[in-house]
């Protein structure tokens, strides 16, 4: 115990008169050396005035409804897109929409918007959202094993993939209604190159997009090596994710751990 009092007492005045980073490395060896509690630690060597769990500030930013009307024309221009993609083309988008006379706002509500963060945009967007989907909510927590087994990939974590990894979408051809069963057509894109093939399907089928995927690895003029898709329940079947896996090493193609990763929907 006296050591370890004399310890404090040499390294006490070095850590409160620290920075941040240096004040961290400090009580990692103060830790390791005691064995304290990284808490009891962290009251030991603060100063005596300072109450322990005392927070700066932060800066709490009011968005009004004026806020909320302009990240709604911002949203329906970006073609809806999810809070994470929307974020970086508001600084490009905002500008281009007070040109041609399609949004108006002062400087005051510009700024707000400008600094908006994804977090609050999802906030702000949750009820125009769910009039969008004709008041559906989506269900929480829907997940399945194949859904658990099927990584996920944001839009940023491509780090420049060898050909042969594309992105898939269906466009449907339904005109104004979605009820009943319509033309789709399956869009793949080749992350790397920006080869695209599209491929007709009569109706939404799980074995139609096998066979769609099958008929594009003959058609692609390297191997397909993965998809990366939505959480479209096409795609979301453990059968149908057994023949793409066994379709991709029948094709000779390098199959990663997984054939296919999930990505964050665009919105």
């Amino acid at each position: 115990m006296a050591t370890k009092g004399e310890l404090l007492t040499a390294i006490g005045d070095r850590y409160r008169a620290s920075g941040r980073t240096e004040r961290t490395k400090i009580l990692d060896e103060f830790v390791a050396v005691t064995g304290y509690h990284r808490k009891h630690a962290i009251r030991l060597l603060r100063p005596k005035s300072e109450p322990l769990g005392v927070l700066p500030c932060r800066v709490h930013r009011h968005y009004g409804d004026e806020v909320r009307e302009a990240l709604i024309g911002l949203w329906e221009a970006s073609d809806r897109l999810c809070s994470k993609r929307l974020k970086p083309i508001i600084p490009v988008l905002l500008p281009a929409l007070e040109r041609h006379g399609q949004l108006t706002i002062d400087e005051a509500i510009r700024a707000l918007v400008l600094a908006i963060s994804p977090a609050t945009i999802d906030r702000l967007l949750s009820e125009v959202r769910l009039v969008a989907r004709g008041g559906r909510r989506r269900r929480a927590g829907f997940s399945s094993a194949v859904r658990r087994t099927v990584p996920v990939r944001t839009f940023g974590d491509w780090n420049d993939p060898p050909p042969g990894f594309v992105e898939v979408d269906f466009v449907a051809h339904s005109g104004t209604s979605a009820a009943g069963s319509f033309v789709q057509t399956m869009v793949l894109t080749d992350v790397a190159t920006g080869w695209t093939e599209c491929l007709p399907l009569v109706a939404r089928n799980g074995a139609l997009v096998i066979e769609a995927l099958a008929a594009a690895m003959e058609l692609f003029p390297f191997p397909l090596r993965g998809v990366d898709f939505d959480n479209d329940a096409l795609f979301m079947n453990e059968r149908d994710c057994q023949e793409f896996r066994a379709g991709l090493g029948m094709m000779g193609a390098k199959e990663p751990a997984h054939a296919a990763t999930q990505r964050t929907s665009h919105t």
